[in-house]
């Protein structure tokens, strides 16, 4: 209960804003805050169902720049009107530059053996430590996964979604995980070594 001593709660805005433009070559739909984003690359949709957000394009825009807005908040809930533009932002980016990136074999003694299969959608990871167990990895979504041409010990992820790029890393990363031994003595392991674009300025 508030009293005299405590500090007076935080008064909750009535509203708050955000707003953004359109990128070049990328249009974008919004319907049912489900929005749809088409470019050279490809397409992808974000759901902003879960969000208790306004999504929409403003006045005379000619919907090239598109409104995120949210009712009597306050506090780390608007925090989520932010979230939502860059959820919006990276797709935009990935169906114009799309996301690429790069992970490295590590290991002092065993040497990991990396080969790609089912066409560029599989990494299948055997004597890692020495074990004799295949480890398997699908890739996610859209994502391909490929040898890098000019360095020894990597391969280079890259697809539309930065979501499924990512998560696809983050599954080869813990597959390698090295159990009962100490971390800091054993690094063996496949690392993200490099975040970027597929096609780069």
């Amino acid at each position: 209960a508030w009293s005299r001593l405590s500090p007076a709660p935080a008064m909750k805005q009535t509203q708050k804003r955000l707003q953004f433009p359109v990128f070049k070559d990328v249009t974008v739909s919004i319907k049912a805050r489900e929005v749809t984003v088409s470019g050279p690359r490809g397409k992808l949709t974000v759901a902003f169902k879960h969000m208790p957000i306004d999504i929409y394009f403003l006045e005379g825009s000619e919907e090239r720049t598109v409104v995120v807005e949210r009712w009597f908040t306050g506090g780390k809930a608007s925090a989520s009107l932010r979230t939502a533009v860059s959820h919006i932002e990276n797709a935009m980016t990935g169906v114009t530059k799309g996301f690429q990136y790069k992970m490295r074999f590590v290991y002092s003694h065993f040497p990991i053996n990396v080969s790609i299969t089912n066409g560029t959608k599989r990494v299948e990871i055997r004597n890692f430590l020495g074990e004799k167990v295949i480890r398997v990895v699908e890739c996610l979504k859209d994502t391909t996964v490929k040898r890098s041409e000019d360095v020894k010990d990597e391969i280079v992820l890259s697809g539309n979604d930065i979501d499924a790029v990512s998560r696809t890393c983050a599954l080869i990363q813990n597959v390698c995980h090295v159990k009962d031994k100490d971390i800091r003595k054993f690094l063996d392991g496949i690392y993200v070594s490099h975040k970027g674009t597929v096609i780069t300025d």
